[in-house]
């Protein structure tokens, strides 16, 4: 099932991809998208660590803020790379520092944000603080060191309410959008794929979709597939977080009744710069 998004966002994914592998590797990250103050924010949560936390009670934030972003609020390739950059010059320091845990990564107005629990905080201040006014003194940097001996942080903010495959499926999609620049306001065309085993059970369920208000793209036969019977449905939709979420949900419950296999969902990005 295709998806729209420039070459620059791949660029951006795998510099993504290898910074995690740099300061987790073989954990369990999954990203999502939500909107703050009118504002999308992109969170990338440990979730190794909703199963078993160290014994770790105090939280430390560290960000900068990088002028080379969209007007979303998403840092461009160049930007990322600040990121980054400061991320692994403090992972570096923390590391001789105390035992610690990256448990996320945050992205909002044009800053990145590493939020980790560590044990000890002992000269950590003064060693960031240093570190940071050496080689980071011409950006707009932020440290926050706090106890939270119930990782109240992780559960409130970093934790999503939704933790079902469909849901971090859905917001895989929303942030490559968001990568790319698009700012998630504006309803578009979104269309999504069905298979049936045959064509009874396909006809059902678009009658069933034309109530909704879904049109039919297309109708497709694929001799080679178990469930070779396709349709393409589409509508004009908000693209809000919560709203996908709500729409794949009623499709994917619809299509269970009629014993259908839904494959997903696509739209273009619409890019303000």
């Amino acid at each position: 099932m295709p998806f729209y998004f420039k070459k620059s966002v791949i660029a951006l994914l795998l510099l993504i991809t290898y910074s995690l592998q740099t300061h987790a590797q073989e954990e369990s990250w999954e990203t999502y998208i939500k909107k703050v103050d009118k504002h999308i924010m992109e969170v990338t949560v440990n979730m190794d660590l909703y199963f078993s936390r160290p014994n770790y009670k105090n939280l430390l934030i560290v960000a900068t803020k990088t002028s080379d972003c969209y007007k979303n609020g998403f840092p461009r390739p160049n930007g990322l790379e600040d990121f980054y950059t400061f991320s692994d010059s403090l992972a570096y320091n923390i590391d001789k520092l105390t035992k610690n845990k990256l448990a996320g990564i945050i992205t909002y107005k044009c800053t990145g944000f590493d939020v980790y629990y560590v044990k000890d905080t002992s000269n950590i201040r003064k060693t960031l603080d240093k570190t940071i006014a050496k080689n980071f003194s011409g950006k707009k940097n932020y440290l926050t060191i706090k106890p939270d001996r119930k990782w109240q942080y992780f559960s409130d903010t970093l934790l999503p309410n939704d933790l079902s495959n469909e849901f971090f499926i859905n917001h895989e999609y929303l942030s490559q959008l968001a990568q790319s620049g698009d700012a998630l306001i504006t309803p578009r065309k979104i269309r999504h794929w069905f298979y049936f085993n045959n064509t009874k059970r396909r006809t059902k369920f678009i009658d069933k979709t034309k109530i909704l208000n879904f049109s039919v793209d297309s109708l497709s036969y694929k001799k080679e597939k178990r469930y070779p019977y396709q349709v393409v449905i589409s509508r004009k939709d908000s693209v809000n977080p919560t709203n996908i979420s709500a729409v794949t949900k009623i499709l994917r419950q619809l299509s269970q009744r009629y014993y259908a296999k839904y494959d997903g969902w696509e739209m273009e990005p619409i890019l303000k710069d």
